[in-house]
């Protein structure tokens, strides 16, 4: 960054920031939404005078899918949320980047967009050629966690003036403690949803979480497992093997999304999933579903293992186990240690019932239960044991 700015002829005019502040206090935070609170932030900044052309709200994010997280307002556009994959960090547009310069200083950053050279990261430039002269990333600290990047930018001929810069500082003191709130609530929600799933993560944030709290529902369950996994354990590398497992579980957690079922946990290379049918009404929708779920794992399986057939990798198989019927749906474990589960019988039958798939060569098994109330028609295999039910049952296969 340079150390001195360019003497320039500047328009500035003094603007009101207290608006703004009253606003944000009284009104904004509370708005529940943080992308319209920026943009209704934004709006007020540019209806008291301010010389905003653009302003963005960065963090780093906590997700196992994208690095960064930003929301990005463009004066007379529609606000936008802007979502970064991991590796965005190799990349050319953050290598050398204002942001970047701004992640490692941690601190201010300005850059004269009407005097750039050619040495300059080429994002600068594009601010440039959209009418931006001035530009200013600030870091917003917080009390927990890694700051935020604010950036401002401005169109206004000699950019912005000292006042203004003052009034950002001041307008940050009262934005962060509101967006360091929302911050935490998209963290645990995000947490909860990587690793409990979205309708565990909502019974948990809305206070389902003391030993012994749950509830008796009605569910189609699913249990399925990779064949010969123990096998595979011992013949492949374990890079390789973690890279099958993941791509194996990617390809289940897909199907199920798909069709409205949700993974409740990993056990191991095995996928506990369920479909929620609290109403009666709807099981043989919800049962379809959930089958409509299982031929399109074993449809992916299929086309997946023609690819690895052709790179001579080892093939995947894998079973599933449907059934229907109350589950206990709530928190076990230790007084500070907790697991959110669902036990009762009806997840031992889903669990044998994938076992036997093994015994009878078929990739998916349903109960008699499951098959009453579905609306696809099934073949029946006739009567077999289930380790620990106590009488033979009859299961169904899809024809």
């Amino acid at each position: 960054m340079p150390d001195t700015l360019p003497a320039t002829a500047s328009v500035a005019t003094d603007w009101k920031l207290e608006p703004v502040i009253d606003w944000l206090v009284r009104e904004g935070r509370l708005l529940p939404d943080p992308v319209r609170l920026i943009d209704e932030m934004a709006n007020r900044l540019v209806a008291s005078g301010a010389p905003l052309s653009r302003f963005t709200l960065g963090l780093q994010a906590i997700h196992p899918q994208f690095r960064t997280l930003a929301i990005a307002w463009r004066r007379g556009r529609k606000i936008e949320q802007q979502a970064r994959a991991h590796g965005i960090e190799n990349s050319p547009s953050y290598i050398g980047s204002p942001i970047q310069e701004l992640i490692e200083t941690r601190q201010p950053v300005r850059y004269r967009l009407d005097t750039l050279t050619p040495a300059n990261h080429a994002v600068l430039h594009e601010l440039a050629e959209a009418g931006g002269t001035d530009y200013y990333a600030t870091p917003m600290r917080l009390t927990h966690g890694r700051p935020l990047g604010l950036t401002f930018t401005t169109d206004r001929p000699g950019g912005f003036s000292g006042s203004d810069i003052e009034k950002f500082h001041r307008l940050m003191d009262h934005l962060a403690p509101i967006a360091e709130a929302h911050i935490t609530h998209r963290v645990s929600t995000t947490l909860m949803e990587t690793y409990l799933g979205r309708i565990v993560g909502e019974q948990i944030l809305g206070g389902l979480i003391k030993r012994g709290d749950g509830q008796e529902i009605n569910a189609v369950l699913w249990f399925s497992d990779m064949r010969d996994f123990t096998g595979l354990n011992e013949r492949m590398a374990g890079p390789d093997l973690l890279e099958l497992l993941n791509n194996y579980l990617q390809l289940v957690g897909d199907a199920l999304r798909a069709h409205g079922g949700e993974i409740l946990k990993f056990i191991g290379d095995g996928v506990m999933g369920y479909f929620p049918a609290e109403d009666a009404l709807f099981l043989p929708m919800v049962t379809a579903n959930a089958l409509g779920a299982a031929q399109r794992l074993i449809g992916d399986i299929e086309a997946a293992n023609d690819a690895r057939a052709a790179g001579g990798l080892e093939l995947l198989r894998c079973g599933v186990g449907l059934h229907v019927g109350p589950v206990m749906f709530g928190n076990v474990g230790t007084e500070d240690r907790l697991d959110f589960t669902v036990i009762g019988p009806a997840v031992n039958r889903a669990a044998r019932l994938e076992s036997l798939t093994k015994e009878l060569s078929v990739p998916i098994l349903a109960s008699a239960e499951f098959n009453e109330v579905c609306s696809v028609p099934m073949k029946s295999l006739g009567r077999h044991i289930l380790r620990g039910v106590p009488e033979p049952v009859e299961v169904f296969t899809v024809p």
